[in-house]
């Protein structure tokens, strides 16, 4: 036997444990990304709702909904947010989770009485939407 001998890892060990644990931490990360997609979508979703019943109980109270005959970008800072925050429809409006790379955004006819709201998804989770940007919900 050797004295000289120690005892311990080499670096091809070393080498093999770490690239194992990169593998492992990159295919953890890849699966984190897809779940905050989807909970982002979800947010949407509770969001798009919000202003959905915001903007029934403004119809209700005025016999139509704020008008916007152009596409209105929903901030909470505009026009149709302002009218539905004055009128304690909503609290605060919500806007959409990566605005403004995605936003809510709504139209009506020229009368209020119909109306639009459009929103982005990232992924296929949501029943009855799809990924992108052609996701609407109206009365």
């Amino acid at each position: 036997m050797h004295e000289n001998y120690k005892k311990g890892f080499t670096l091809i060990e070393l080498l093999v444990v770490l690239t194992i644990i990169a593998l492992l931490s990159s295919l953890i990360l890849a699966g984190m990304g897809h779940i905050q997609k989807k909970s982002r979508d979800t947010r949407r979703i509770t969001d798009i709702n919000a202003i959905f019943k915001a903007l029934q109980i403004y119809q209700t109270g005025h016999g139509r909904v704020p008008i916007a005959v152009a596409t209105t970008t929903i901030t909470g800072s505009d026009n149709v947010s302002s009218k539905l925050i004055g009128d304690n429809a909503i609290n605060k409006m919500p806007t959409d989770p990566l605005y403004p790379d995605y936003a809510y955004t709504y139209i009506t006819n020229n009368l209020g009485t119909d109306f639009t709201i459009y929103f982005c998804l990232e992924t296929n989770s949501i029943p009855n939407y799809s990924q992108g940007c052609n996701n609407s919900k109206t009365p």
